[in-house]
């Protein structure tokens, strides 16, 4: 995106511009683009040029969160790269995105609070030279997309995302966080709900589906966290009423005591058994409606560079796939 002067080289070094055939893309996409390298006044070489895919990451220590930057993929695309004087070398690359890649577009549109970027280092006289990030906008599944429609359709208001170091129970993962995209309940909840959260987790051939209700707690009624959990491939997730069973669990958690519940192989008697609670009330925009709302109401907003500082100690580490 940004060509750079290469500084170990010295004044009339060679400069670098990392160019993405396109900045959109979906988990288990395979992205590409090009390493242009344009030589300076001599001669040059590149040990070699790393790629990775970077994120946002929240982490938390005792009482309080602190961010920086996971690194979750990381390819070489090339090795040994030598560089003419005045001419321009290209290298290609490809990055085949993780399933469980976090979100950071809705709609076509920027997930208010969600960075995904590729960040090119080069290696030269054996430093690395980490350089600036590529913002990438990574779009859901069609099978993650049915889901956060049924949040528009259902009301719910987006309230914030965020990406979380850790593991997740009862949920088998490939990397070291999971996403959390946050919503206020529609008006029918209120004073019972305070938030639900959605978590995806994704594999080439499952979509899990984790749902977190903050139940307000009364006089005669428990609060704490609920849980729900629905297991369907990305076929069976096309066909669930997913409206119908996200405002039926839902329902059961605002009357209840709170507790966990887990629904995995029958998605569509589940929705079929919650038909008569979906769809009642007012009927939403659709997600990338309400995500679009939220976007323009955002103050200050956030940019890549100042989001993306390492602040880890020792770096990445811990999140390195």
């Amino acid at each position: 995106m940004f060509k750079r002067m290469l500084s170990a080289f010295g004044v009339g070094g060679p400069s670098v511009d990392t160019v993405l055939d396109s900045p959109h893309a979906v988990p288990g996409e395979v992205v590409t683009g090009q390493v242009r390298i344009q030589g300076g006044s001599s001669d040059a070489q590149i040990e070699e040029i790393l790629l990775s895919l970077v994120t946002r990451v929240e982490v938390e220590h005792g009482d309080h969160e602190r961010a920086g930057t996971a690194e979750f993929l990381r390819v070489s695309a090339g090795r040994k790269v030598k560089v003419t004087a005045g001419q321009l070398t290209t290298v290609p690359f490809q990055l085949a995105l993780p399933w469980e890649t976090p979100i950071s577009a809705v709609g076509g549109r920027e997930l208010p609070g969600m960075v995904v970027g590729v960040r090119t280092e080069l290696v030269i006289a054996g430093a690395p030279d980490k350089g600036d990030l590529d913002p990438l906008l990574v779009g859901p599944l069609e099978s993650q997309d049915r889901v956060l429609e049924a949040f528009g359709e259902l009301g719910f208001s987006f309230r914030s995302a965020d990406v979380e170091a850790g593991q997740l129970h009862g949920v088998r993962q490939e990397l070291g966080f999971f996403q959390e995209i946050e919503f206020f309940p529609p008006s029918r909840y209120a004073g019972r709900v305070n938030q639900v959260e959605l978590t995806f987790v994704a594999s080439p051939h499952e979509l899990v589906v984790v749902l977190e209700a903050d139940k307000r707690g009364g006089m005669f009624r428990s609060g704490g966290d609920s849980f729900g959990r629905f297991h369907v491939s990305h076929e069976e997730a096309l066909r669930t009423d997913w409206a119908a069973a996200i405002d039926g669990w839902l329902a059961n958690v605002a009357e209840s005591g709170g507790g966990h519940a887990m629904f995995g192989g029958h998605q569509e008697h589940y929705g079929h058994e919650y038909d008569h609670h979906g769809h009642h009330g007012r009927r939403g925009p659709g997600m990338g409606g309400v995500v679009a709302g939220a976007a323009a109401g955002v103050v200050g907003g956030m940019i890549l560079g100042e989001v993306m500082e390492d602040v880890f100690d020792g770096g990445d580490e811990g999140f390195e796939e």
